[in-house]
């Protein structure tokens, strides 16, 4: 097994695997998988098994009011703050 990096991404790849072929399967590959940060590539007889590892993407939470689904507060007009700050909030006990 060999690591290298190709524009970038960290790929660990069976010896027997040519650069070139590899700069192919990373560039294949990133088109699918835009947070693509390292793969596996390994030979298996006639087939090549490619694994790829993605960066986590942050978590946005949405929120429903007055039935409309809303993102981030600061991204919010003043009046849907004001809604959101004076509303009834429920608590799981």
């Amino acid at each position: 097994m060999k690591t290298l990096t190709i524009d970038g991404i960290y790929v660990t790849a069976s010896d027997d695997i040519p650069r070139d072929e590899l700069q192919q399967y990373v560039s294949m590959e990133r088109e699918h998988y835009l947070t693509m940060h390292s793969m596996q590539v390994i030979l298996d007889g006639d087939y090549v098994k490619i694994e790829v590892h993605t960066k986590n993407k942050p978590f946005e939470r949405i929120r429903r009011i007055t039935g409309y689904l809303v993102g981030a507060l600061p991204k919010w007009n003043d009046a849907k703050r004001a809604e959101e700050h004076d509303r009834v909030k429920h608590s799981i006990e």
